[in-house]
């Protein structure tokens, strides 16, 4: 699978992937866990929610600033923004999400996030499954 905006920032070990049914977040409290560890002085910090073989949803935190350098993913990718303000640059043009805004990218879309005040997004990322 290609790179994705989470291995960039990512530094502690990928999750295994998940074989329950289901997974439930409480993203106010995984939130709080990625603003109280040591990666958060970088001003940036991301944890992946939900690992499934063709499915990742990863919680990062940008602090004013901060930004996502250019990259692309083999999955389509959605951007909700939790909270804070982000500027996305894709697909020739920039989007600017504020808390609620939500932004659907296709597969192999170059594009970069900068925080323009401390943010909370949640990425959800799709490959297509075996046969596709």
């Amino acid at each position: 699978m290609a790179d994705t905006a989470h291995e960039v920032i990512h530094t502690r070990p990928h999750a295994a992937p998940a074989s329950t049914a289901f997974t439930e977040c409480d993203l106010p409290a995984e939130l709080s866990r990625l603003h109280e560890e040591t990666t958060w002085s970088s001003g940036q910090n991301a944890r992946t929610l939900v690992k499934y073989d063709t499915l990742r949803v990863v919680l990062v935190a940008l602090k004013a600033g901060k930004s996502l350098e250019t990259h692309r993913t083999e999955g389509r990718l959605s951007v909700q923004v939790l909270s804070g303000h982000v500027e996305i640059k894709a697909a020739g043009r920039t989007f600017n999400l504020r808390a609620e805004g939500l932004l659907a990218l296709d597969r192999n879309q170059s594009h970069d996030v900068r925080a323009l005040q401390e943010s909370a997004v949640l990425l959800t990322i799709a490959w297509p499954g075996e046969g596709r």
